[in-house]
């Protein structure tokens, strides 16, 4: 059996994780940040730790069972981390992994770009569905 250098088997890793290839790991985990109910859990957690009820508050329409599922999730990836503290009642509080500090600033992006550009969409879809071009959308940035 030949030998590998670091450098090669760093290398044979990276081609492993080739998103495009269907069992690949990395299109799971793709799977699970480009979730909406993530992105707006690690969004809500970039100010700091947080208490589930304060993340039910924040986060409009959220399920109790969605998001006991998403922190889940997010605890398992490494990503969130769950701080049990035995008072009366307990109190548990969820904050960013420095991994889940890695991922914020992307979906900080990602979130921001939908803010932004959402009456653009808006004016997208509209066209669209009434058979008109985009350019003939007044207010598009096509336009």
């Amino acid at each position: 059996m030949a030998t590998r250098t670091a450098a090669q088997r760093r290398e044979q890793a990276r081609a492993a994780y080739d998103a495009y290839l269907a069992d690949c790991p990395a299109r799971q985990l793709l799977d699970r940040i480009s979730d909406k109910w993530v992105t707006l859990v690690v969004s809500a957690l970039a100010g700091g730790p947080r208490r589930y009820g304060q993340l039910a508050s924040q986060i409009a329409s959220i399920s109790q069972k969605m998001l006991t599922q998403t922190l889940r999730n997010l605890e398992r990836d490494g990503l969130v981390s769950r701080t049990v503290t035995p008072t009366v009642p307990v109190r548990v509080d969820y904050e960013l992994t420095p991994l889940g500090l890695g991922l914020l600033p992307v979906i900080a992006a990602v979130k921001g770009w939908a803010e932004d550009n959402m009456d653009d969409v808006l004016a997208a879809r509209d066209a669209y569905d009434t058979g008109k071009s985009v350019e003939t959308v007044p207010g598009s940035r096509a336009s």
